[in-house]
């Protein structure tokens, strides 16, 4: 009787050690499936997170976009400003300029761009639109200019410029267009417009054009900081007066204690005029 106690004691024990494995396992498979979810959770919001930057870097380029060409059909409404659709081949627009009769006297293409670095591959792809549309100036409006570049200009033939001069930069390389076609027109056959517009391009007209722009934009921006030097200037003045007159009013004040051996009277009279103490 006592070796079957035993012996059934010794099986209750192998059973709850083998019962205690199980439970260890199933506890080793739970955690091991609660980490393989945890970790493909956080896969999951990681993608989404990339995946919403970019859509909010895309949107933002979007956003630049939509700027630039409500910009130009406000500034050129004679001309036809296309935009090229996401997906499609070709500058983020396609501008045809024409002339007062309705002609159509060349093409630019622009590209813009919002990234934090400027890339080479948008000057390749750049110039492979220029030739695959025909076109006669291509330009890149980024926030970020290429670093041997510290501000408008041209590389390998590609105008870079930002969203403060594009309007502009327009402007004036319409001008040229509109100038090679009608030198073209009158002289047909004597001369290639390419090379009449890099004439025009590189000549002092518009070197002038272009300079005599960028000096306006330093002149605005002096009077700007003028206007705010003056107006600290004036404001010190004030505060200076101002203390003056506290302090002319604190010397009353303390007179006025010292001979009636009374408090102050509260003043609500201006104190004379000492201005001519801040000349």
């Amino acid at each position: 009787m006592r070796d079957e106690r035993v012996r059934m004691a010794e099986e209750l024990q192998r059973q709850n050690a083998n019962r205690e494995k199980e439970i260890l396992l199933e506890f080793q498979l739970k955690q091991k499936e609660w980490e393989v979810k945890f970790d493909q959770q956080q896969q999951a919001l990681e993608e989404a997170r990339q995946k919403a930057q970019q859509g909010s870097m895309q949107l933002q380029g979007e956003v630049q976009e939509l700027i630039i060409e409500d910009l130009l059909r406000q500034s050129f409404p004679i001309d036809v400003i296309r935009e090229v659709k996401k997906g499609a081949f070709g500058a983020d627009c396609h501008i045809t300029i024409r002339n007062a009769f309705g002609q159509e006297c060349g093409t630019i293409l622009l590209e813009s761009k919002r990234a934090k670095d400027f890339s080479q591959e948008w000057i390749n792809k750049l110039k492979n639109d220029m030739v695959a549309k025909n076109a006669d100036i291509a330009i890149i409006v980024t926030q970020v200019m290429p670093k041997d570049m510290e501000g408008f200009g041209d590389k390998e033939g590609i105008y870079i410029c930002t969203m403060l001069e594009v309007k502009h930069l327009i402007g004036v390389l319409r001008q040229g267009i509109l100038k090679v076609y009608e030198a073209r027109k009158s002289q047909e056959n004597k001369g290639d417009k390419m090379v009449m517009l890099y004439d025009y391009l590189t000549s002092t007209e518009f070197i002038g054009q272009w300079n005599g722009m960028r000096e306006n934009f330093q002149a605005f921006r002096n009077t700007l900081q003028k206007e705010r030097d003056d107006f600290e200037k004036a404001w010190k003045k004030k505060q200076k007066l101002l203390d003056v007159i506290i302090a002319n009013s604190l010397q009353i004040s303390g007179s006025i204690e010292g001979i009636s051996g009374m408090e102050a009277m509260n003043w609500t009279a201006l104190p004379p005029d000492n201005s001519h103490l801040l000349e």
